[in-house]
């Protein structure tokens, strides 16, 4: 049996840059990520987008990169940091060779971890595509409840698909 591979959360380095290059440009769960309509991305472009986020986001976003065994998988982050009413939103990348291994869960709980005890949140959020059935599992297992439901709210892949909306209270996961 093999052993359960070591998930931490850490800072981006340039030698990740591939990898995060490789998930944003991810055809395949486009809609899952972004709002925006799908489109080829140059190196360059999305260099400038990592750059404008920044800017847009200020010290408010928290982004770790996920790491599995000293490689890097994806990115998680913490974004619209509200301060005053103590919430964030979450969202997750991960490659899809680690897809489905549970260390999706892993880096959420990290991340949970780390908004409610570093940096003082109340509660988290986050939406996911009513499809996308493993990903809800897998913040359903780090804690996250289902809120609600906004009906045919996305357009995914030619058709429009429900958004779930769910949450978690730094209360609940102290239980947990």
């Amino acid at each position: 049996m093999a052993p359960e591979p070591t998930v931490t959360l850490r800072s981006r380095t340039p030698e990740d840059l591939d990898v995060l290059f490789r998930l944003s440009t991810e055809l395949d769960t486009w809609e899952e990520r972004s709002a925006r309509p799908p489109r080829p991305m140059t190196r360059e472009a999305y260099e400038a987008r990592l750059a404008q986020v920044t800017v847009e986001h200020g010290s408010d976003a928290v982004s770790f990169v996920v790491d599995v065994d000293g490689a890097a998988t994806g990115i998680v982050t913490l974004l619209d940091v509200d301060h005053l009413a103590r919430h964030a939103e979450v969202g997750i990348t991960l490659e899809r060779s680690f897809r489905g291994r549970g260390i999706g869960t892993a880096a959420i709980v990290l991340l949970v971890e780390f908004g409610f005890v570093r940096l003082n949140l109340r509660r988290l959020h986050l939406q996911a595509i009513a499809s996308n059935t493993a990903a809800i599992r897998a913040y359903e297992k780090a804690g996250f409840v289902v809120e609600g439901r906004q009906r045919q709210h996305a357009w995914v892949r030619g058709g429009y698909e429900d958004i779930v909306r769910m949450g978690i209270l730094r209360s609940e996961h102290r239980r947990a």
